[in-house]
């Protein structure tokens, strides 16, 4: 069987000005053409069991608010996390500001805002996007005592977790960055994020929007829990974003070691 290498996959655009007017900026770029290429964090497959319409959506590595080529200056100014995040056809874009609710101006001028959840269409704004998967052979492993045993060997591991609903089957796969591990025990966990966190009630073309991000911890088989990112509020009237809402599912989880 193969599975994402994440190591080697990508989410890709491009914007070309002399194209087409930029969408997704909060500043004049320096440059006409840039191409933006970001490693891949998770892949989240939703399926609804009725009707079989399935879409694949995708998250990147999130980065910083930057100007591309100047001499200095680099930042953006209010700056912000940036985390993409594409569907087959759609994007999403999050811009995590230090209080949940900021927006930016957009460019150029007159634009509207950018707000921190900016959703549209790949054809519209981007000269060109696309995602690049790579797969390579792997295994699924059958105990905690496997499980146990490729952590301490330092094997890159990655986890496929199924959660489902009345309605859909979500899949959700990403490499482990954080494992716990007892030998004496056989005792391991999960601890990686972001990943996605599909909202299993919403309509199939609301699915994109209502994508959050989560931390996603597992010490078993058959269960695991998210921590969901939401507004929190710290003061009064003053709310963040924030990993701060825990959700439990029952759920089929494995962990792949790579031949």
């Amino acid at each position: 069987m193969k599975f994402t290498d994440f190591s080697a996959s990508f989410l890709s655009f491009r914007i070309d000005t002399d194209r087409k007017p930029p969408a997704t900026v909060s500043h004049e770029p320096p440059y006409s053409l840039n191409n933006a290429r970001i490693q891949l964090e998770c892949c989240c497959e939703v399926t609804e069991k009725s009707s079989g319409w399935s879409d694949k959506f995708v998250l990147g590595a999130s980065c910083k608010t930057e100007r591309v080529g100047v001499e200095n200056d680099i930042w953006t100014k209010p700056n912000a996390d940036f985390t993409p995040i594409f569907s087959s056809t759609g994007f999403l874009n999050l811009k995590t500001y230090a209080r949940a609710g900021d927006d930016v101006d957009l460019y150029p001028p007159g634009s509207g805002k950018q707000t921190d959840r900016q959703t549209g269409t790949q054809a519209d704004v981007f000269d060109s996007a696309k995602i690049d998967i790579v797969e390579r052979p792997g295994v699924i492993l059958e105990s905690a005592r496997d499980i146990v045993e490729a952590t301490l060997m330092n094997a890159p591991l990655i986890a496929r977790t199924r959660i489902e609903s009345d309605r859909y089957v979500a899949v959700i796969e990403h490499p482990i960055k954080t494992m716990n591990a007892n030998e004496r025990d056989d005792i391991f966990q999960t601890d990686t994020g972001p990943v996605l966190y599909p909202d299993l009630t919403a309509e199939p073309q609301d699915m994109l929007n209502r994508l959050e991000l989560a931390f996603s911890a597992f010490n078993c088989f058959k269960s695991l829990e998210f921590l969901v990112r939401c507004e929190t509020e710290i003061n009064d009237g003053i709310c963040v974003y924030h990993y701060s809402r825990s959700v439990r599912h029952a759920s089929h989880n494995e962990i792949i070691r790579f031949l």
